[in-house]
């Protein structure tokens, strides 16, 4: 879950905790999970040419101002659409759920209505988004009742459902999978701001439960995600590797000691114009859920120091009327795109010490904005204040125009520079 508008919101990481907490009211759902019961014929499903096509998903969304990313899936028989966030750090995928819902943001015709579709306890499913700690024995017949929390403490509570996902793949299949995801009918929301427009998420993350790691199971896609996230405006998400350019990509493994956060790397060193900063041992984790960039507390402040000093005699002037970001400067006149002022701003880097050769480049095009007030805006914020302890998120910001991929077989994250304005053909 990203930040919405202005709200400085991270989807950092999901902990579920399963068969905990009260069944839905009577009716809202049964513990049958077989297919829904219907008139009209089954969804067909065909098989795809080979193991590994991919789907390919437009994307819509920015940085700023709507401080998110999204795209639309068709769900159900006869499917419905539901515009979701994308969010790799997480794994769970959920939609507003008509159960009665508390804290929906869409009107009841748009959510999900539930059709004796539930997971129960005894499915794998089930059993695969068990945490440490969760172990409490359950009736197999009951429900699986879940709750996702963020890291900006927003979350949703539901039950587990499965239903079709038609799907289009590059190979020229159309597949309707039977897929599990949550049906949250008690979604939270932090901050001062609306909550997101958007219907749910979609869980890109590494674990069991995720959309990419149940096609994997059923040996419909390659377990690897990707995504290019345009700067301007839109860009593309796709399942599998059928894009994954053969050469080209900077690859960076994953770290295998953080099961709790999905994409994590390191320890990174900090540069600044090409210079050691002084700040090393950073634990980095790549999240699509965080609209902006977050160090902790002694990166940022050697991050907004060395900015400072780099400014000074330069025409920017601090602008702290403009309430878009924590720091903000105006220039002689409004800019209008940070093409602008890049020139005024050094690259940040993130050399990262394990693996030979392998740096993140921090273009001021992946730290800074521009907001309505034509004032160029810092889009690092301090982690460390809003409880992020340690960690090192790379948002949206600074994943914009490259394609991101995240290899889960391998266990590695690889990005290049990319148009990702252009939708490749499906």
């Amino acid at each position: 879950m990203g930040e919405k508008g202005q709200t400085i919101m991270m989807a950092l990481t999901a902990f579920f905790f399963l068969g905990m907490f009260a069944t839905f009211p009577a009716g809202c759902f049964s513990d049958s999970n077989q297919h829904p019961q219907s008139k009209k014929k089954s969804v067909h499903l065909a098989s795809p040419n080979r193991f590994g096509s991919s789907v390919i998903f437009p994307v819509q969304g920015n940085v700023y101002p709507l401080g998110y990313y999204f795209v639309t899936l068709k769900i159900g028989h006869p499917p419905k659409l539901y515009d979701l966030d994308i969010d790799s750090g997480s794994d769970l995928t959920w939609v507003q759920c008509d159960a009665p819902c508390t804290g929906c943001t869409k009107p009841r015709n748009r959510l999900y209505k539930p059709n004796n579709n539930v997971v129960t306890y005894a499915d794998p499913v089930c059993a695969a988004m068990r945490y440490p700690g969760n172990q409490k024995a359950k009736d197999p017949n009951e429900q699986c009742d879940y709750v996702v929390t963020y890291a900006d403490h927003g979350s949703s509570l539901g039950v587990l459902v499965k239903d079709y996902f038609p799907l289009r793949f590059t190979n020229g299949s159309i597949i309707g999978p039977r897929l599990a995801f949550g049906c949250g009918y008690d979604q939270k929301y932090s901050g001062p701001h609306s909550p997101p427009s958007t219907a749910g998420v979609l869980g890109l993350g590494n674990g069991k439960a995720s959309i990419v790691s149940q096609l994997h199971t059923m040996g419909l896609t390659r377990d690897v995600v990707g995504h290019c996230l345009s700067g301007r405006r839109g860009g593309f998400l796709f399942f599998g590797d059928d894009l994954v350019p053969s050469s080209g990509i900077i690859w960076l493994p994953t770290s295998r000691n953080s099961p709790e956060y999905h994409y994590t790397s390191g320890p990174a060193e900090l540069l600044f114009g090409g210079k050691s900063t002084g700040v090393n041992g950073l634990l980095v984790v790549f999240d699509s859920g965080s609209s902006y960039t977050y160090f902790n507390s002694q990166a940022y402040r050697a991050t907004v120091n060395l900015l400072t000093k780099e400014l000074n005699g330069k025409p920017l002037k601090d602008a702290p009327e403009d309430q878009s970001l924590p720091i903000c400067w105006k220039g002689t006149k409004p800019f209008k795109s940070v093409g602008d002022v890049k020139n005024y701003f050094k690259p940040l880097i993130l050399s990262f010490t394990h693996a030979k050769n392998v740096q993140l480049q921090l273009a001021p095009e992946a730290y800074l904005i521009v907001t309505k007030q034509g004032n160029v805006c810092l889009g690092i914020l301090n982690g460390t204040e809003v409880g992020l302890k340690n960690l090192n998120i790379i948002g949206d910001i600074s994943l914009q125009d490259k394609m991101v991929i995240y290899d889960n077989e391998k266990q590695q994250i690889g990005w290049t520079p990319a148009n990702c304005e252009r939708l490749p053909r499906s």
